[in-house]
């Protein structure tokens, strides 16, 4: 049984010969990079804290990010940006122990139910859907609450708030999740928490994207239209997607895609 993630979704519908490129022939592209660093620790931050009541928030934040650091590719370190990664790990110590006083803010009286649950649920004959929950609260009105951490400079614009493929990650989470414990989706409610690293206030945004029959309906078409596309072998090149938000794709102009 072969399976699939948000990521590898994602990827395919930008370029599908990069998802081939990338999770098919595992050839290694994009391995990490500074910022990259500074997500996965802050995400340990918010993890641990949830389990951890007396956890040094400031002191796992830099612990974390410089293992997250040493974890990168040599070729990568050579070329951190010094001053960049200086100014993280201030603006680490101050959002660090910011998330989860929030959190509880937001939300009021809740209980955990799990953090970094595991989805592994079937989609079809062939493939499950793979994915990790950051985190799953229930209130006392009896819905379960989705939430994923999203680390970012300043914050997100309201197009990427709004935007289809950016918000069908929690709609998915939504419908395997309900699907994974037998739970009505009508009582799950999902949201993104923006954990601002350079904002000079209000570091912490957390903000519901809703997901209605219609819209999961959309998703898991264009889900099965990937896994239709992935089964019969067809890969075509999406020449639009070279140029990225964050520069050329990693295999532009290389032996892998000339």
């Amino acid at each position: 049984m072969s399976h699939i993630s948000y990521s590898a979704f994602k990827i395919w519908n930008e370029c599908p010969h990069k998802h081939k490129l990338s999770y098919i022939d595992r050839i290694k592209g994009f391995e990490g990079n500074e910022y990259t660093a500074f997500g996965s620790a802050i995400h340990s931050v918010c993890e641990n804290a949830l389990i951890n009541e007396n956890l040094d928030e400031k002191a796992h934040f830099q612990e974390q990010f410089l293992e997250e650091l040493k974890s990168l590719p040599e070729e990568v370190r050579a070329n951190l940006n010094k001053s960049l990664v200086n100014d993280m790990r201030t603006q680490g110590d101050i959002l660090a122990p910011l998330a989860i006083p929030f959190l509880k803010e937001f939300f009021g009286d809740f209980e955990v139910v799990s953090v970094e649950e595991q989805l592994f649920e079937t989609i079809d004959n062939d493939f499950d859907f793979k994915g990790f929950i950051d985190l799953v609260v229930k209130t006392p009105d009896g819905k379960y609450h989705i939430l994923d951490w999203k680390t970012c400079s300043w914050g997100w614009k309201p197009k990427r708030k709004s935007d289809a493929m950016t918000t069908y990650q929690l709609t998915f989470y939504k419908n395997y999740f309900a699907q994974k414990h037998n739970i009505d989706p009508k009582n799950i409610e999902t949201y993104f928490a923006l954990l601002k690293r350079t904002a000079k206030k209000d570091n912490v945004e957390i903000f519901r994207v809703t997901s209605g029959p219609k819209k999961t309906k959309n998703a898991l078409n264009l889900l099965n239209k990937a896994l239709h596309n992935i089964k019969k072998d067809f890969h075509p090149k999406n020449r639009s997607a070279c140029q990225t938000p964050f520069g050329m794709c990693e295999f532009y102009n290389t032996e892998h895609c000339a």
